[in-house]
């Protein structure tokens, strides 16, 4: 991928919060439509992850924003998506891990931080199209993509499906803490003063509680096509 972007390429946004199924969604729609992949959470759970390795205070601004600058990170295409490769090594089961998440939502409320990663975002926009899914895709990213959407779930629905995900990889959690965890990250993703979690003006809500993903992918590429991207 080139590091300059397309200003022609047509961009998908798909906005959330935590647990709300964007990253999913974000894939298939992608691979249906056969365009690029953005998962921009990636980015913010890289520097926390690699900040809390390199004994990285979490307080110490100016370091975690020069960490963004330079991230030693590079995505891969692979039979089940996308694999993310830090400093040259897969590391896609420790960036998923709860406290991953917990970082990635620390230093997104850091504005230092997230002006670094910003340029680095907007050079996945690449012929023939990206989708780009995060908390402020549509807000601040790609604030001009012709397609925008809002994706979320109750809170009680995504505590639940995180649990299933933690419990088919043996992982130990329980369903109240994953609750008080994700109201948690909702109330800091919308409170913050640095691009606060909201859906985009002309964004297409949807409300997966009970959907399937397939449902939900089928409302998406519905309003791709409605909008003239995809034949």
């Amino acid at each position: 991928m080139s590091d300059r972007p397309d200003p022609g390429a047509p961009v998908l946004t798909i906005d959330g919060p935590s647990g709300s199924g964007k990253g999913t969604v974000a894939r298939q729609v992608a691979q249906a439509l056969g365009w690029h992949l953005l998962d921009s959470g990636a980015l913010y759970r890289a520097v926390g992850l690699l900040a809390a390795e390199r004994g990285i205070d979490a307080t110490d601004v100016p370091a975690l924003a020069a960490l963004a600058r330079e991230l030693p990170i590079a995505f891969a295409a692979t039979d089940e998506g996308v694999s993310v490769r830090l400093e040259g090594r897969a590391r896609d089961h420790d960036l998923r891990t709860e406290e991953a998440g917990a970082a990635a939502s620390a230093v997104a409320a850091l504005a230092p931080v997230r002006d670094a990663l910003l340029a680095r975002q907007r050079a996945f926009r690449q012929a023939p199209g990206l989708v780009a899914d995060g908390r402020d895709m549509g807000t601040v990213v790609f604030p001009d993509a012709p397609c925008k959407v809002f994706l979320t779930a109750s809170a009680e629905e995504r505590a639940r499906r995180r649990l299933n995900q933690l419990m088919e990889k043996g992982v130990a959690a329980t369903l109240d803490a994953l609750l008080a965890d994700i109201r948690l990250r909702d109330a800091r993703d919308s409170e913050r003063s640095v691009a606060p979690l909201r859906a985009a003006d002309g964004a297409l809500r949807i409300d997966s509680t009970g959907m399937s993903v397939g449902q939900v992918v089928g409302q998406v590429l519905d309003f791709v096509h409605l909008h003239g991207l995809q034949s």
